[in-house]
């Protein structure tokens, strides 16, 4: 779901302001979790989870925008692994936690976060250039704090993390689009896509936080950095971007540590 979004999302932000595409996009997911925050009567659930939404909304757009803005200037079979590279975060915060994966997860975790690397391919000193690779690195600090603190309020409440995770983000931007971008008109036939990413989306932080409450953070996180495996598969597909000899390497490299991991 994450790699199917940041595919549909990079592609809007090509042709539209990446505030407007935000902005769209997590009113959308906002729109989902409201009905399934009803739906579920997780309105009665404890506050612990606050401060939690509130920093994964902050960090999460902020990296959203980065990454999308990414997309739409470099080259998605390589933006995508780099901003990757921010399940370094909540992997990092997982151990020092005191979480121990056993020996096969630890090569697991080795083989996955070097086939995300090798995705990337060799190629920042040719189409994609160094800004997307530098909007994609700093996409992946942001993210990868957003993911950590998803994890944090899922232990209180996945649906309700989720849902003032939207209506915080959703808050700020439209405040922004309003004041920073000029046209904010959206065509009826552009709708779908729009909702797509947004629903894609927020499904995708749901699943990740309810993994985070039955598994080990550090392994989930692992795991869920693997979505840049459809991006670019998305992207050879439709846009017929060609992986290098070394990026077919590292998705291969990439889901034999997955299942390392998974089968450990």
């Amino acid at each position: 779901m994450w790699g199917t979004a940041d595919y549909l999302g990079g592609r809007l932000t090509r042709a539209r302001n990446v505030l407007l595409v935000l902005a769209v996009t997590q009113a959308a997911g906002l729109a989902l979790m409201l009905v399934v925050a009803t739906v579920s009567r997780a309105w009665s659930a404890p506050t612990g989870y606050l401060p939690w939404a509130v920093l994964a909304s902050l960090t999460g757009a902020t990296g959203l925008g980065l990454y999308y803005r990414a997309l739409a200037i470099g080259t998605m079979g390589v933006v995508s692994p780099i901003a990757s590279l921010g399940v370094l975060v909540p992997l990092l915060v997982g151990v020092a936690d005191g979480e121990r994966p056993s020996p096969v997860q630890v090569g697991g975790i080795a083989l996955a976060l070097l086939g995300v690397v090798l995705a990337s391919g060799p190629e920042v000193r040719g189409e994609a250039g160094w800004a997307p690779v530098a909007l994609a690195g700093a996409a992946a600090v942001f993210l990868g704090a957003s993911l950590a603190a998803i994890a944090r309020g899922s232990q209180v409440s996945v649906v309700m993390t989720m849902t003032a995770m939207r209506v915080v983000t959703v808050s700020l931007l439209v405040v922004v689009v309003l004041v920073a971008v000029r046209r904010t008109s959206i065509a009826r036939s552009e709708l779908p896509g729009f909702a797509a990413v947004g629903f894609l989306d927020v499904g995708a932080n749901v699943a990740f936080g309810m993994a985070t409450t039955i598994g080990l953070l550090s392994l989930v996180s692992v795991i869920g950095s693997l979505y840049p495996v459809a991006t670019i598969l998305l992207a050879r597909w439709l846009d017929g971007e060609r992986l290098r000899r070394v990026q077919q390497v590292g998705v291969v490299l990439a889901l034999a540590g997955a299942t390392a991991i998974t089968g450990g």
